[in-house]
């Protein structure tokens, strides 16, 4: 039985994509200007990550409270109240002329983005479960996009020497209208995933897409929301890592000047949009679950030449292949933990919950160990490069196509 889209599905669609696509701009306008901010309030690279690390410790404990608030409220007001709220605190980290300021911001941020993540990609799986053609990969894909467009925006208004001030302040404003508009057609009612015999019958049976995101073992059965836990660990460190400090290893390693140093988070986020726009077709040609484990391996040789490499040219081409390398892992690993049976939610809440544990650890580590051996590379190699290959070893215990 083929699987029809109904007008309403298509509208919501749409307003789902809007919402992934200005979700990767709220990060993407301030990120690539960090080392700015930095220099402005006269803080160190290992402040930076301290700051970073305590948002990710509060955004933890956002993941351990995204199901008690999603029950009463739906996910569509999540999304409304939770993406209205980003763009003040966006704003915010644009005007803090103190640390305990962009504190505030960052940790309102961090804990903001934990209730509309989750939510928005809940929404877009119950979507693509309706859908003869899976759509969770472009979702992403849009996300990502996002962060692309930002990171260029960001490139050249930090080259124009437009103040952060007037930068945030616009983009908080643009994206608060895009929150505001796409709102009436989100679905307003929570219906969960289609049933899996109405999927078209000439698609081919995924085994690790089944409702239930049966995983295997050697012998027995591994927790599953452990794993979806430590999916999301590794999946920071192979893709949150460099998107938070490519910028530093282009500034700092090379002394580039901002116009410059943005570009490498540009050639991450650029390398992340191709694989991810295209990354439905890849897993339908090859296999799902192949297509995200040869994903997981380009990852690290992409990342450990944008982590080594020697020149500024040779660390942007590593960063653009590490980006292609990692567009797959978290639209893949989102859409099995938002089937993972029980309460809804239950599998998001565990994998998010190994991505802001993750945010709490790793840019303490990088900022340590970047300001220790003078190397903003070397630190990365040894986070991400780790990454890359935990996460293979991770998807190990999922059920093949």
């Amino acid at each position: 039985m083929s699987v029809v889209a109904q007008p309403s599905d298509r509208r919501a669609l749409t307003a789902v994509g809007a919402q992934f696509f200005v979700n990767g701009l709220v990060f993407a306008s301030f990120v690539p200007r960090l080392p700015e901010i930095r220099d402005r309030l006269g803080l160190d690279v290992d402040d930076i990550g301290l700051m970073l690390s305590a948002a990710g410790g509060a955004s933890l404990l956002g993941s351990l409270l995204v199901g008690r608030i999603m029950e009463p409220l739906g996910t569509r007001r999540v999304i409304l109240l939770g993406g209205s709220a980003a763009c003040l605190a966006l704003a915010l980290v644009g005007w803090a002329s103190a640390w305990p300021v962009l504190l505030l911001a960052l940790v309102a941020l961090s804990v903001l983005d934990v209730f509309v993540d989750v939510a928005m990609n809940l929404q877009g799986s119950w979507l693509s479960s309706r859908r003869a053609t899976p759509v969770m990969s472009r979702l992403h894909g849009l996300w990502s996009l996002g962060t692309l467009l930002g990171g260029l925006a960001s490139s050249r208004l930090a080259a124009s020497g437009l103040s952060l001030q007037a930068h945030l302040t616009m983009s908080a404003v643009l994206i608060l209208v895009v929150v505001l508009a796409v709102h009436q057609s989100l679905p307003s009612v929570d219906h969960g995933h289609q049933d899996e015999s109405h999927q078209d019958e000439d698609q081919p049976e995924d085994g690790a897409l089944a409702a239930s995101a049966e995983i295997k073992g050697r012998g027995r059965a591994r927790p599953m929301l452990l794993l979806f836990f430590l999916a999301g660990v590794f999946a920071i460190a192979a893709e949150g890592v460099p998107m938070g400090w490519a910028a530093f290893r282009v500034a700092d390693d090379f002394a580039a000047p901002p116009g410059v140093a943005v570009l490498g988070y540009v050639a991450f986020a650029g390398g992340m949009t191709v694989g991810r726009l295209g990354g439905d077709w890849m897993a339908s040609l090859y296999g799902a679950h192949r297509h995200m484990r040869a994903s997981a391996a380009l990852a690290a040789v992409g990342l450990a030449a944008a982590s080594l490499g020697p020149t500024v040219w040779m660390t942007l081409a590593g960063f653009v292949v590490g980006g292609l390398g990692t567009a797959a892992l978290l639209p893949r690993m989102y859409d099995l933990a938002a089937r993972a049976t029980g309460r809804t939610g239950a599998g998001l809440g565990a994998l998010t919950g190994g991505l802001r544990a993750a945010d709490l650890i790793f840019p303490t580590v990088v900022g340590f160990l970047a300001a220790a051996w003078s190397s903003v590379g070397l630190a990365l190699a040894v986070v991400v490069v780790t990454g890359a290959a935990g996460f293979f070893v991770i998807t190990g215990f999922f059920d093949s196509d």
